[in-house]
């Protein structure tokens, strides 16, 4: 599976679900059961060196913007969310994590950026198509800390001056 069709797999799906995250989980999980379990392997790994190159202090910061605080736990599904979100969204935020301001139509809190679901998909997929495991990607671990310059979470003052667009837009 190459990059072109990672994406369209991820884009059809999310179009499919009509901006409920759960339900673009569960046709994910649908569309790979159609594929042989290489190709969900392949899938897997596309998904996951995603998430890895996602795990930068700047992305945090916008998420935390965004979900009115990021836990590592959120800051990880937030990744997932993202990724699903489609490859002009990723890109762009990872260029530009304050763009995302102009990237995202709509942002509600509650049910956007939460992707864990999306994060477990392959895996799901594979599982119910060879009753095993998935295999270790042969992936290396994301770092132990996030790639950047470190943001100070709790000064407002800095997360608003950092990230200008996505505070003025989503932020009380």
């Amino acid at each position: 599976m190459d990059e072109t069709e990672f994406w369209e797999i991820v884009d059809s799906t999310r179009e499919a679900a009509e901006g409920d995250p759960e339900e673009h989980a569960d046709l994910l999980v649908e569309r790979l059961l159609g594929l042989d379990p290489d190709s969900v392997l392949d899938f897997a790994r596309h998904f996951e060196a995603r998430y890895n190159r996602a795990y930068t202090w700047e992305l945090w910061g916008a998420a935390w913007v965004l979900l009115d605080g990021a836990s590592d736990d959120a800051f990880d599904y937030f990744r997932c969310w993202l990724i699903g979100q489609g490859r002009e969204v990723f890109e762009g935020a990872l260029h530009d994590p304050d763009g995302l301001a102009e990237l995202l139509d709509e942002f509600d809190e509650e049910i956007d950026g939460d992707g864990e679901e999306l994060g477990y998909a392959a895996d799901e997929a594979y599982e119910q198509l060879t009753g095993a495991v998935a295999p270790d990607l042969g992936i290396a671990a994301q770092s132990a800390e996030p790639a950047g310059t470190a943001v100070d979470f709790e000064d407002e003052s800095v997360l608003a001056t950092r990230y200008p667009n996505l505070w003025t837009r989503f932020r009380p």
